[in-house]
């Protein structure tokens, strides 16, 4: 009787222990099989570390709460792409491309780097760094390898790419790097405002259709945010009527009008196509907004910085930081602390006040 029951509880163990083992596999196999994203330094993490460029943040405090430390994140915890990886069920952060090879590519790669922009000329004045241009061309010479994988098996590898989500970040530094830095561009005085936006939508229209040419069709493209209401801007902007500088924030607002207009006109032409465009603009409003309820004490400051609103001169390496980063919704002059991505990547994969026509959750699903 005794080695009955003995022989019960074993049984009843295994099948417990077989049960949570698949639980917890199947919880940590992703939603999708790969994520490759494009961008700046928004969501940058690491790609700028080797080369010569002032758009760096391979140094402390940047990383600061990351658990591997300073890694060239703008930020000083995760970004809004680590977040969403991990939303997506991802057991790691996906890694920059200047440090990824071979088979790993099949789970995706980071191709952002500080700086660049939709225009190829857009970040010179930091120095070095990688436009979408070349980051499209990247993605480019990653489709080889996994068509190399694939056994030159096309059908196969864009089936493969198809269930996969693509992010693209662009056109911030297109205005604070070009456009309205007038002592360096001459794009002020050859473009106006929706002249400017019609331009950068007709580069980034053939940007994002090559990344579809590519396999690309699951593609969420973000807006520009409230440039106007950073600390850099803030640092630099005397007008009494208003907080913020809403001269670059209306300018802003035509291309990303445009660009909500490209993702409909993508999902009625592109066969296969799944875009999403996600409000940038006023998801990063709404932390202002609603500032109180989110935890937020301090909305038009960095939590490292030199100067008024430390918007003059962004973090500098070995600076301290204040003290408790939740409090801040900026990091620096230009990035939001990680507490302020977290709020963003969960609203744009649960919720369709940002998001359209469907949420992230909703893309993956389909």
């Amino acid at each position: 009787m005794g080695e009955l029951i003995y022989e019960f509880f074993m049984l009843a163990y295994l099948c417990f222990f077989l049960l949570t083992t698949k639980t917890l596999s199947q919880q940590q196999e992703p939603q999708v099989p790969c994520f490759y994203i494009f961008g700046d330094s928004l969501v940058d993490n690491g790609n700028n570390n080797g080369i010569l460029t002032l758009a760096r943040a391979n140094y402390m405090p940047y990383g600061v709460d990351f658990p591997q430390g300073t890694t060239g994140r703008f930020t000083n915890g995760r970004t809004y792409v680590d977040i969403l990886a991990q939303l997506l069920g991802f057991p790691n952060y996906i890694p920059p491309y200047a440090r990824v090879r071979g088979r790993a590519l099949l789970r995706g790669a980071n191709y952002a780097s500080g700086a660049a922009g939709i225009r190829d000329e857009t970040g010179n004045n930091l120095g070095d760094h990688m436009p979408m241009n070349q980051q499209v061309e990247n993605f480019g010479r990653t489709v080889e390898v996994l068509r190399r994988l694939f056994r030159g098996n096309n059908y196969t590898l864009n089936a493969y790419l198809s269930k996969c989500i693509f992010y693209s970040g662009l056109g911030s530094n297109d205005y604070l790097n070009n456009y309205f830095m007038t002592d360096f561009y001459s794009t002020h005085s050859q473009y106006t405002p929706q002249a400017y936006a019609n331009a950068l939508l007709q580069d980034y229209c053939k940007q994002l259709s090559e990344l579809y040419n590519l396999g690309a069709r699951k593609v969420i493209v973000t807006a520009v945010g409230q440039i106007g209401c950073i600390p850099y801007q803030l640092a630099r902007y005397d007008g009494n009527s208003s907080r913020c500088n809403e001269e670059i924030n209306d300018t802003i607002l035509l291309f990303n009008l445009g660009l909500k207009k490209l993702v409909i006109r993508f999902n009625k032409v592109l066969q296969g196509a799944k875009f999403v465009f996600l409000d940038s603009f006023e998801s990063s409003k709404d932390l202002v907004v609603n500032a109180k309820t989110y935890g937020f004490e301090v909305v038009d400051k960095g939590c490292c910085g030199v100067g008024r609103n430390n918007g003059q001169i962004t973090c500098l390496p070995l600076q301290q930081p204040c003290e408790d980063r939740s409090k801040y919704i900026f990091w620096d002059a230009f990035h939001p602390t990680e507490v302020a991505n977290i709020l963003l990547a969960k609203k744009s994969y649960y919720s369709k006040a940002f998001a359209y026509p469907i949420n992230i959750q909703q893309l993956v699903a389909l």
